[in-house]
Order: structure tokens, then sequence, then C-alpha cells
């Protein structure tokens, strides 16, 4: 095979689940020097006049090259063709929360942005799952009687730590420290008959960091605050806080949560939201299986590409587990029309996360678009981008 290009783009997706791959070989720049392009099952291998590079691939993919098949060029992409390929990767996620803690076993909540502590050695003696948001309207469908839990808010115990679709409930009645609220985050108000009070969270109830200024999460009540997984990390305390890129840990976060709701309540549409409710960013699940390759030759040497730039070294590629997905953005009145719709629809999921990390999820999306072959940025009005696992 081949094309004229001044430096050969590999972009490598592998969909494990159907056992197929799309590779794309070439460059959008026009001319450059004649490539001769070989495959072979672990490794693809580019000659030209001047010199010879060959690209390994990661130990756990293999191709097969007597499968290819739908040759073509595409201007502005180079050549596409697809093949069989099998690949097996265990690839080690950002745990959002480890439910496998021993009892009795002490948790420090950090900062993700700054590593500072936000809540110190504290015991949690339960982890557990929040029913759905509609959880008590189903309740009154089912019952015979009249409905246990009305007007029971589920607030975390002092030992216990609650999980939402994108959230921690936890509770700061023992805490060593406290994050600092912008302003009162609650006050009293009466609201039953009885004269009873309770408490009512006021809108400016945001909890933030008291050294990078980032938001946390909310305060739920008195004692009850709600920490975004997208902000905080939580690790056993005699280990020490990982570090590791934003984009990266955002992008974790975000795709597990559209892998685990999508399994569990097969919604694969969702709506990005600020606490103000505001949409940001129209999401459309299309596959969680694909394994992701992609290198740039020099040359002398591999050079990574933005997409993969804070994983990948420069002499060599690596694979990354990713879901792919649609995507609309909804900022300055964008798509209001479809966001409406999409409201409106019970089987769209609505994911709330402080304001600035849906523009950061924005800005993630925007640039791996961007480092998309051309040909494949767009599927109908819908924009497409990876997320990383």
């Amino acid at each position: 095979m081949a094309t004229t290009a001044a430096e050969t783009r590999v972009f490598l997706e592998v969909r494990r689940q159907l056992q197929s791959a799309l590779l794309i070989l070439g460059d959008s720049k026009e001319g450059g020097m004649p490539l001769d392009i070989s495959i072979m099952p672990s490794s693809l291998q580019v000659k030209t006049p001047e010199d010879c590079t060959e690209i390994q691939l990661p130990a756990e993919v293999r191709l097969v090259p007597s499968s290819c098949r739908g040759l073509q060029f595409v201007a502005g992409d180079g050549l596409h063709l697809r093949l069989q390929a099998q690949a097996e990767l265990g690839t080690k996620l950002i745990s959002m929360f480890n439910q496998h803690l021993q009892a009795q076993e002490r948790c420090t909540f950090y900062c993700q942005s700054c590593g500072e502590v936000i809540i110190k050695d504290r015991k949690l003696l339960r982890v557990l799952p929040l029913p759905s948001e509609n959880w008590g309207a189903l309740i009154g469908e089912w019952c015979c009687h009249p409905d246990p839990f009305a007007n029971k808010p589920l607030h975390p115990q002092e030992e216990d730590c609650f999980i939402g679709d994108s959230f921690f409930l936890v509770n700061l009645r023992t805490s060593l420290w406290q994050p600092r609220p912008e302003l009162s985050p609650v006050e009293m108000c009466c609201v039953s008959s009885d004269n009873h009070c309770k408490l009512e969270p006021k809108a400016n109830n945001k909890v933030i960091c008291k050294r990078c200024k980032v938001v946390l999460g909310e305060t739920m009540s008195s004692e009850t605050t709600k920490f975004y997984m997208t902000e905080i990390i939580i690790q056993s305390s005699e280990r020490s806080f990982p570090i590791m890129p934003r984009s990266q840990f955002v992008q974790s976060v975000i795709a597990q949560c559209l892998v685990q709701l999508s399994s569990a309540r097969s919604t694969f549409r969702f709506t990005i939201q600020g606490q103000d409710n505001k949409v940001y960013i129209l999401l459309w699940l299309l596959n969680s299986d694909s394994l992701l390759i992609e290198s740039l030759r020099n040359s002398k040497y591999i050079k990574a590409f933005p997409l993969l730039e804070d994983t990948l070294k420069a002499h060599s590629s690596s694979a990354w587990s990713a879901v792919k997905v649609l995507y609309q953005p909804c900022i300055k009145s964008r798509n209001e029309k479809l966001v409406s719709l999409w409201e409106s629809d019970v089987s769209v999921h609505p994911l709330t996360l402080p304001s600035a990390t849906c523009l950061e999820l924005l800005l993630i999306l925007s640039k791996s678009n961007a480092n998309l072959p051309s040909s494949l940025r767009h599927m109908n009005s819908f924009q497409v981008a990876f997320l990383k696992m």
C-alpha cells in the first residue's frame, strides 16, 4: 500500500466486543514523499525512500493482516481500512470509591485539584449506594399501605458514606476539618403545621476548598454534605495523595458514571448540568468497549498526539480503554430546542456537576474531537469524542 504524506499519523480504534478495528494511516497535509506501509500482527511498518520506521503495537493488541477490507483513501485523513483484531486490556480504572475497604479502615478525603485534606482519618463502617432519584414515586406504586419513608430524607450517619450517581453524601458532624462554605449554607424554616422545623438548603450553599477555592459540593443539611465525585479523591489513610492530571481524572470519573448508569438503567442519553440546573452539554453514549491507539511518526522518533498526550511516551504508542460519545454544547443558548426535548424525555438522565467542571468537560470533549481524523469528528448533527477510562 502506498500514500503520500509529510508525516504519518496512525489512528487505531479497536472494538473489543466486535473484535474489529478501524485503522487510519496518513496526514492531512498535502504533498510529501511516497510511503510503503506493511501491517503485521504486532506492528506497523512505514517505509520511505529515506528510512524505515516500525511502530510496535501494545502487547495486548493483535491484528489479523489477512482480514483487511474496505480500503479507501479519504482526503484530509489518508488510508482507511478495517480488519479483525484481538484485544485484551486489564485497564486500571481510577476508582470513584473503593467499596471493598475493610471494616474499621480509616479514609482520608482529598481535594483532587490541589491535594488539600478535606476529611482526615474518617472511619467508614457503611458504604451504600443511594436509590434512583424517583424511588419515592415508585414506593407509592408498589406499596398497598402509606409510604413509610414519606418526609424522611436519606441522610448518612457519622460513619456512613452514601453514593449517588455523581456524588457522595457524608456526615460532617465529627470531622476534624470542615470545608468552608461561601455563605451561611442553611437556615431554619417551618415546614409543618405542628411548628416543627426542618433544615432546608438555601441557594447559596456551596462548599469550597479553603486552599484552591474549587467548588467541592454543597450542604444538604446542618450535618450532611454532598461532595461531587469529580472533585474528591478518597484514599485509605495509610496511602498518600495520588497525583494525576486533572483532565485524566475528570474523563475517567465521567466515563465510569456513563457506563455504570447505562448498564444499571438502560439509559444512554445524559444532560450535563450545573448546580443551577443549567444544561451545559448533551451526551449520547455510543459504546464503551473501544481501545484507542494513536501516534505520530517523525523521521527519527514517534511522537504522541494531543489526544493522549498525558499518558503516551514520546518513543512508543500505548492503548487506552475509552467510551465513545456524541455531544452537543449548550452554552450561550445553543441547541435550546433540543435541550427542551431531552429534558422532557424520561429516558434522558441528568448528571449534576459544578459549573466549572461542566466547562472543563466541554473543553475535554472539544479537544478530543479536534484531534480525531476529520472524517470521524461528526455523526449526523452531533460531534464525536472519546473519554478515556
